[in-house]
């Protein structure tokens, strides 16, 4: 595919003897929204976690295949993985905000990374949260506790606490799907701005917002990749009958 930015080939993962993941090969486009859809338990967010390592902090997982990212292989023996983890921001259905107010928040990771000057890291917490479109609701009450805000500018600044350190992936495991209609729009609308600058993964179990903000859905089922491919088109020619009875709800 042109403009690859992750390829998956032959990646299987197993939790002790059960597997969870059977041969999945894709390929993940730059600057573009790919959405993983299909019923609980078929492997979205374990598949989503492989592209960090974050299922490496698991006891018995087992991975084989492999994962590369601009042509690097994540799970080459001797890659940093904190760095990758920088590289390949994460965002989780519910909100985690630190116990800290929502500049330090945001602050925290380029200071640990020693990413600039006390002005610079200023700028940084600026341009974050303006990314995330949050600035505004927020910039008179920088001081105040993260856990003042609502679970929408929660999810918001958890954003722009992963843009902070500036990666070039952005990971979303069902963003919205603790969210109210009216925040899960914002959401929505954010991520079709930051795939401008981004390559975004989103799992949802939401099939109109899979529809609405992705480019490419991926559809798993039973720890497999059954379809993927356009988003218009696998939401109105899906080439797999298993794929056509999910998206018009005769299971799932």
């Amino acid at each position: 595919m042109k403009n690859t930015k992750i390829s998956i080939q032959n990646l299987n993962l197993f939790y002790g003897k059960k597997q969870a993941l059977r041969d999945i090969s894709l390929e993940i486009p730059e600057n573009k929204v790919t959405a993983l859809i299909g019923p609980s338990g078929c492997g979205k967010s374990t598949f989503l976690r492989t592209l960090n390592r974050m299922n490496d902090l698991i006891h018995g997982v087992r991975i084989t295949g492999s994962v590369s990212i601009d042509g690097e292989d994540i799970y080459a023996r001797g890659l940093d993985v904190v760095h990758l983890r920088r590289r390949i921001g994460m965002v989780f259905q519910k909100s985690n905000p630190f116990p800290m107010s929502i500049y330090e928040n945001v602050a925290y990771g380029p200071k640990i990374n020693g990413l600039g000057t006390r002005s610079e890291i200023e700028g940084i917490v600026e341009g974050s949260l303006r990314q995330a479109a949050l600035w505004d609701e927020v910039k008179d009450r920088l001081k105040d506790s993260a856990f003042g805000l609502s679970g929408g500018q929660q999810q918001r600044l958890c954003i722009a606490r992963s843009l902070a350190v500036n990666p070039d992936v952005l990971l979303m495991d069902e963003p919205a799907s603790a969210l109210d209609p009216i925040a899960t729009a914002k959401i929505e609308e954010l991520i079709f701005e930051l795939k401008k600058n981004y390559t975004i993964l989103i799992v949802t179990h939401n099939l109109q917002q899979a529809a609405r903000v992705s480019d490419r859905t991926a559809f798993f089922y039973l720890g497999e990749l059954v379809e993927y491919g356009k988003t218009s088109s696998m939401f109105t020619r899906p080439e797999q009958p298993q794929t056509e009875d999910y998206v018009t709800g005769k299971f799932g």
